[in-house]
């Protein structure tokens, strides 16, 4: 069984990434499963009445048209095609932002060691490294850094502390 990183620690991946589904057919029947966006789409019922359903968006797949199913959904994962990709982080943003969504967002595709940190600051809780990579080794890099400047969805940025501050002196 695959291993992912997920909440800080390595862990079994128990969902199947489906990639080529374009029908319920081509869906495992058990266990856990990601299927992509379009097929979500269209057998949206039928796949919330099976339960143990998660989404996977693609860079051109728009976050906001799952505003109606964040609440259902305990997993949406986000493909990365390419390491150069980076669409995904603010389909991230949209989700866990504006649409308030609580679940496991999980990055999928070419995700690097490098990128795990910034992946974890706009809101992925999960990542799913390519079969080649250490996942164990990459675990460390998401303690990288031990703050950040930008915006995130998690802390103040230091440039708004240091306004803070500079206020109340």
């Amino acid at each position: 069984m695959p291993r992912l990183i997920k909440r800080g620690k390595v862990v079994e991946d128990a969902a199947v990434l489906v990639r080529d589904a374009a029908t319920l057919a081509d869906v495992p029947q058990d266990g856990g499963v990601i299927v992509p966006f379009a097929l979500w789409r269209a057998e949206r019922d039928a796949l919330l009445a099976r339960g143990n359903v998660g989404v996977w968006l693609a860079p051109a797949d728009d976050a906001l048209a799952l505003a109606d199913d964040v609440a259902a959904l305990e997993l949406i994962a986000i493909d990365f095609p390419a390491f150069t990709d980076g669409r995904g982080y603010s389909s991230a943003r949209l989700l866990r932002d504006r649409l308030g969504y609580r679940g496991e967002l999980r990055a999928i595709g070419d995700v690097q060691r490098d990128h795990l940190y910034y992946l974890a600051q706009v809101g992925f809780d999960a990542f799913s490294l390519a079969a080649d990579r250490d996942v164990d080794a990459a675990l460390a890099s998401l303690r990288d850094f031990s703050d950040g400047y930008q915006i995130t969805h998690a802390r103040t940025p230091w440039f708004r502390r240091r306004d803070a501050e500079g206020a109340s002196a």
